[in-house]
């Protein structure tokens, strides 16, 4: 093989270190194929004044990568899978899932040891509906300030003093070489982690067999089956960037373990169940939870966001 395989990334720093993470792991795989990136910028990335679910959800962050796919300018595109809506556009699928690094959420603070330490009415930065239904059934109190960009940015917001804590990825931190920032990781059951969070997904189109057969040499099973348990129960569910929904899968002794959560904005209405079964079931259980849950009262919950979210402001 002579044509190179082309990767499209966004341009932040965590995104960038993916995509040339994968380009490494490509050439060392396939010394033949030359492997170049394709950065660039989405909307999901120039829009940082407003909450995600205002302008257009997460898929912003994959859209324009899909488009440079379709058009050829592309081969394939590496994402954060907590970034990847649990429906793809039709004609693409996740060919290869990275090893998983660590899926939990990172509570950072220069004044408090833990998150349990925040006095009353401490300002939290977080951009996430999940992280902000969990934190506000936890501690109603507390006051949630809006925290976009990358993770630079959102370090130098607490940095200069206006936020008492801020909630990260611990993944992304790792990956950047940050890890010492982390104060305190947050337990999976306490703040349960987004779908697909600490996966590395690559995408590719349906049709493009050249692309799919290079990158099985990439693809990590046992995290795709975590992974795809996950993203059965949101696509069940029907989330949207503005449902509070996570799930987060673990694997032992032949079985896989998931947990779910679907939540009100405000923390008022949570609900939270588990399920476990066969790691050949992995989709199915996704589903079984799901269907569990919005009988339970989650999918009149989700029901009444997706009203709200489109009725005129």
């Amino acid at each position: 093989m002579s044509n190179s395989i082309r990767i499209a990334t966004r341009r932040s720093t965590l995104a960038l270190w993916q995509a040339e993470h994968v380009m490494a792991l490509l050439r060392a795989a396939h010394p033949q194929v030359p492997v170049e990136l394709v950065p660039m910028s989405t909307q999901g990335d120039r829009v940082l004044d407003r909450a995600l679910a205002e302008v257009g959800g997460k898929g912003l962050f994959v859209k324009e990568l899909e488009v440079a796919m379709q058009d050829g300018r592309a081969d394939i595109a590496v994402h954060s899978m907590k970034d990847v809506p649990s429906e793809l556009p039709p004609g693409f699928r996740i060919a290869a899932a990275l090893p998983r690094a660590n899926p939990r959420d990172a509570f950072i603070s220069l004044r408090y040891r833990r998150f349990a330490e925040l006095p009353n009415a401490a300002r939290v930065g977080t951009s996430s509906p999940r992280r902000q239904a969990q934190l506000r059934a936890a501690r109603p109190d507390l006051v949630l300030e809006l925290l976009r960009g990358n993770v630079e940015t959102r370090l130098r917001r607490l940095q200069e003093g206006s936020l008492d804590a801020i909630l990260l990825a611990c993944a992304g931190l790792e990956r950047l070489g940050l890890g010492e920032r982390i104060t305190e990781v947050l337990d999976a059951d306490f703040c349960v982690p987004a779908v697909g969070q600490g996966v590395i997904g690559i995408e590719c189109r349906d049709d493009d067999t050249r692309s799919a057969d290079l990158l099985a040499a990439l693809h990590h099973e046992e995290s795709f089956v975590r992974l795809s348990a996950e993203r059965a129960f949101a696509r069940a569910l029907g989330g949207s960037c503005h449902s509070p929904i996570a799930a987060h899968a673990t694997l032992g002794a032949g079985a896989i373990m998931l947990r779910g959560f679907v939540g009100a904005p405000d923390g008022g209405e949570v609900y939270r169940d588990a399920i476990s079964g066969p790691i050949a079931d992995a989709e199915r259980l996704g589903l079984a939870l799901a269907e569990r849950m919005q009988a339970a009262g989650a999918g009149a919950l989700l029901d009444r966001l997706r009203s709200e979210a489109a009725a005129p402001s």
